[in-house]
């Protein structure tokens, strides 16, 4: 993503500090600051409170966070106790757990010797690996706003100024959620930089403001039209007509085509249903929770801090950040990090591999297409 007209990335190595620098998200949109982490308490306490987040970028921290636990300490019982530390942080996106099994499973043969170096190149092999699949996420996606807008074009009356393609997303599924490019908004930025016209819904994505900080912060240094709208809005924009298609992420998506994702992505999928507006997850296949293939029931909610519900962090005129409560004193809340959306509201699944069904069938396609192409057993 371009900053300040730099390329940047959401997280990076730095060899000569030998530190993983990451953009601490909880101080946009207000403050760019570049955080280092040093060892593993600093990787875990960064993923625990969210100056990371996002399935993918979760992922890649924890795949270095490992690789740092390893730097002085080569045993398997430091590899282990680090595993489990970091598999403790944040329970729901199921990228995580991928990132650490891959490691831990490339690392088996290394001698002990070498195995921090060896983890530092998995890890960065990791990273690499997930801008091309974003990448190829956002041209997979892209066939879909290229159709909308071909027809909008048609429909349009002769002489009308070109209207865009307009597009709901949820929480953040960007940049910021992944090493680069996104899942949700990759597709949206190959369209914009394409020329095509597009238009961005965001939801402020309640209690965290995910949408409110970082989506519309995203949008804005790439020149993406958008419109932030609060989390009950969407329903109305998709009566009114206003929402061509629905785009969001997923941070656990089990075999038979459930979609976990941030809170209130469920309720856009009823209202998209409703409206017959597409609803489309955006994701990569490291997401897919092949072990789950019943529903997505089973799968374990994260529940936060209730205060993220009671207050809210805001800059006042002067410039001033203050964390304020909205709600009485000791009013109780409860705070679900995410819902799980049916399958039959999801109206298919943009992959780095194509466009699938969320279904038991669409997801064996997937599967199979995944074992012909690298000649090992999916998960």
């Amino acid at each position: 993503m371009q900053i300040h007209g730099v390329e940047q990335r959401s997280l990076w190595y730095d060899e000569a500090g030998a530190t993983l620098r990451i953009i601490d998200q909880t101080r946009l949109p207000f403050e760019f600051c570049i955080v280092e982490l040093n060892d593993l308490a600093a990787v875990c306490e960064a993923i625990t409170t969210m100056q990371v987040r996002g399935a993918p970028l979760i992922g890649a921290t924890a795949a270095y966070g490992l690789a740092l636990a390893l730097r002085d300490d080569h045993s398997l019982a430091a590899q282990r106790d680090a595993v489990t530390a970091l598999l403790l942080t944040r329970p729901t996106a199921i990228n995580l757990q991928w990132a650490l099994q891959r490691m831990v499973s490339s690392l088996q043969h290394i001698p002990r010797g070498e195995v921090y170096r060896a983890a530092l190149d998995l890890a960065a092999q990791l990273c690499e690996e997930d801008i091309a699949t974003n990448r190829r996420i956002g041209e997979t996606g892209l066939a879909l706003i290229k159709q909308l807008a071909d027809e909008k074009q048609t429909e349009k009356p002769e002489g009308q100024a070109e209207v865009p393609v307009n597009i709901l997303t949820h929480c953040n599924a960007g940049a910021l959620a992944t090493v680069d490019w996104g899942t949700a908004l990759a597709p949206i930025y190959l369209a914009h930089q394409q020329g095509i016209a597009v238009h961005v819904w965001v939801d402020e994505t309640r209690p965290r403001n995910q949408g409110a900080s970082l989506t519309t912060w995203e949008l804005a240094r790439q020149d993406v039209p958008f419109t932030l709208v609060s989390d009950n809005s969407g329903g109305h924009l998709m009566q009114q007509g206003l929402v061509d298609i629905c785009l969001v992420g997923s941070d656990r998506t089990t075999a038979n085509g459930d979609v976990c994702n941030k809170v209130g992505t469920y309720l856009k999928a009823l209202a998209a249903r409703d409206n017959q507006v597409p609803f489309y997850v955006c994701l990569p296949v490291s997401t897919i929770d092949w072990g789950l293939a019943t529903n997505g029931d089973e799968i374990p909610i994260e529940y936060r801090d209730p205060a993220e519900v009671t207050r809210v962090l805001g800059e006042d005129d002067s410039g001033v950040l203050h964390t304020v409560r909205i709600a009485p004193q000791n009013c109780p809340a409860l705070n679900p990090a995410f819902d799980v959306t049916p399958a039959r509201l999801v109206t298919g699944l943009v992959t780095d591999h194509g466009i699938f069904a969320a279904t038991p069938a669409g997801l064996a396609e997937l599967k199979d297409e995944l074992e012909q192409t690298s000649g090992v057993d999916a998960p």
